[in-house]
């Protein structure tokens, strides 16, 4: 008996069939997981190198613009002090923003692992009503 002859002899069940498909392509997602963050993480690094470019480039063309104006320094050092104060703003929004981000994480975690514990106790009891009705099936058969 060959192979294919051995393969065809067996049962085939629904249940194996999906579970097997479900679970090839739940880990082929799974293992692209890494390369789909570092691909974020390049393409956001790149935009924060551009924005950075784009402002060292100004810094050069304007330098010589803006020191031509002759601007009075008080003026300067109130506009320094407000731009420090608004970067240390904007720091610590982004500090909240991470810790928020972390936090919903950890909950959104949560609620999946509660709603698998859910779906496995679901899973109990349909099971056990698969197995009544397979009981009484076989029942009316006989």
């Amino acid at each position: 008996m060959d192979e294919t002859e051995s393969d065809s002899s067996e049962k085939i069940s629904v249940c194996d069939i999906m579970k097997s498909n479900t679970s090839q392509i739940i880990k082929k997602m799974e293992s692209q997981v890494p390369s789909r963050i570092q691909e974020y993480s390049d393409l956001y690094s790149a935009y924060l190198h551009t924005l950075d470019t784009m402002f060292s480039s100004c810094y050069l063309s304007e330098k010589k613009f803006f020191e031509g104006l002759d601007i009075d320094q008080n003026a300067l050092k109130l506009f320094q002090q407000t731009s420090q104060v608004f970067s240390k703003s904007v720091i610590e929004q982004l500090d909240m923003y991470a810790k928020y981000r972390q936090e919903l994480t950890k909950m959104q975690v949560s609620g999946i692992k509660t709603y698998d514990k859910f779906l496995l106790s679901m899973m109990e009891s349909y099971t056990q009503y698969l197995d009544q009705f397979n009981k009484l099936v076989s029942q009316n058969k006989k």
